[in-house]
């Protein structure tokens, strides 16, 4: 049960993910008050793993719709199965004999048989559930528009079909990396929440707990490295993802701490970019002096 944001904090803990006070306060709201969460940050930030938490912390399903330039709502509501409409009416034909009654046939090809639900129709369906939004920013301006009734009323109108209403409104997280600007129409619909890299010793504890086997002192070497990256000017600084993914390079090479030698072999890990690597290859010793 989850009477609190505190109480959240320590069910989210529990599945290995640290929420802060603002971030576990603004997730219990989005449950209490059933309005969806607007997570937006740089990338690495934890927004989409918040999400996977908290199905996992709640004991939620989740459903994941992934947003995508020239996304619509075929691709994320749903799809009639033409195929397999088509083999029914042949059937009905020759069940017929020929005499088939053309209004009887076409009822009978729109009913919930022939309805393929994508990603938002599975999470109405089957809420309760937590339905991650994830990268809304990726997405056009028509699908933002779209979106707005489904999280006003968590129903959808299908023409041929009728009205589908969720019993229990999921658990709604979008997740933005702000790579524009999404419409204020749809922010004002949601409780919104910035998320910042976290801070050294969150890192180091999100490091400890993640990853089985890295030892304390790894874990504050690899967090204060990224941390230094971070204070460089990078064409992409690591995120928490990063972190987690440098940690396990080392561990995979059988490290035991992170000096500038192992980093010059494991950056791949945790930069993305040739001109990041160029530029930190020649700032390796000053960063690890």
């Amino acid at each position: 049960m989850t009477e609190s944001p505190e109480d959240l904090a320590v069910a989210l803990d529990a599945v290995g993910y640290l929420a802060d006070e603002g971030l576990a306060t603004a997730g219990f709201l989005a449950m209490r008050l059933h309005r969806p969460l607007f997570c937006e940050g740089e990338p690495g930030t934890g927004k989409t793993s918040l999400a996977l938490a908290l199905a996992s912390a709640l004991d939620l399903p989740l459903v994941r719709l992934q947003c995508h330039e020239g996304i619509d709502a075929a691709q994320a509501l749903y799809e009639w199965d033409f195929p397999r409409q088509l083999l029914h009416l042949r059937a009905l034909e020759a069940a017929e004999g020929g005499r088939l009654d053309a209004e009887t046939a076409e009822r009978s090809l729109y009913t919930e048989r022939f309805l393929l639900a994508r990603p938002l129709l599975r999470a109405l369906t089957t809420a309760p559930c937590v339905l991650l939004i994830d990268e809304i920013d990726r997405a056009d301006d028509e699908f933002e528009a779209f979106l707005l009734e489904l999280l006003d009323e968590y129903t959808v109108t299908i023409p041929e079909y009728g009205e589908i209403r969720a019993e229990t409104p999921p658990l709604v997280v979008l997740t933005s990396n702000r790579t524009r600007e999404v419409h204020d129409a749809l922010k004002r619909r949601c409780l919104y929440h910035w998320l910042e890299h976290p801070d050294l010793p969150r890192e180091v504890q999100i490091l400890r707990r993640r990853i089985p086997g890295v030892s304390e002192a790894m874990a504050e070497q690899v967090a204060e490295a990224v941390h230094r990256l971070r204070a460089m000017e990078l064409l992409k600084p690591p995120g928490t993802a990063e972190s987690l993914d440098w940690a396990r390079a080392l561990l995979a090479l059988g490290r035991d701490e992170l000096d500038a030698a192992a980093a010059a072999r494991t950056l791949g890990a945790v930069l993305k970019y040739s001109e990041d690597l160029d530029r930190v290859r020649a700032k390796l010793d000053a960063l690890f002096a």
